[in-house]
């Protein structure tokens, strides 16, 4: 069975037989067709609404990032939650093991990043915290 894989934008042709593989190198991927821009809808009139309390806006904040790549398996905050400091946030698996993702500090989640699930990077930004 033949196979076109692409791969970092450049296509691989595979050939797959019982037993055994071939991958030939194919060429640069074609550019992906951008869709047409959707039509603006006109915007309708809001009712005045009553101000709201000063919060922290979504996202400002110290932000806790992934010490090393792996993926979420458990997210233990959510937004405009109160933690303390060394509160478990996030369990992050790696390697088989399964990491506590701490606040650093008390305050608010201002926003969170991630969900159950995700593939995460070194760096990645999980949550923040005002």
């Amino acid at each position: 069975m033949k196979y076109i894989v692409t791969l970092n934008n450049k296509q691989y042709e595979v050939e797959v037989e019982k037993g055994q593989a071939v991958a030939a190198y194919v060429g640069e991927a074609p550019a992906p067709v951008a869709a047409a821009p959707a039509p603006a809808a006109a915007p309708a009139a809001a009712p005045a609404a009553a101000p709201a309390p000063a919060a922290a806006p979504a996202g400002a904040g110290d932000p806790i990032s992934s010490p090393m790549p792996g993926t979420i398996l458990d997210v233990r905050c959510q937004q405009g939650q109160s933690v303390k400091a060394d509160d478990v946030l996030f369990i992050l698996e790696a390697m088989k093991m399964e990491n506590e993702i701490f606040a650093g500090r008390d305050g608010t989640v201002t926003s969170v990043c991630v969900s159950k699930g995700a593939s995460v990077d070194t760096g990645s930004v999980l949550c923040t915290i005002s």
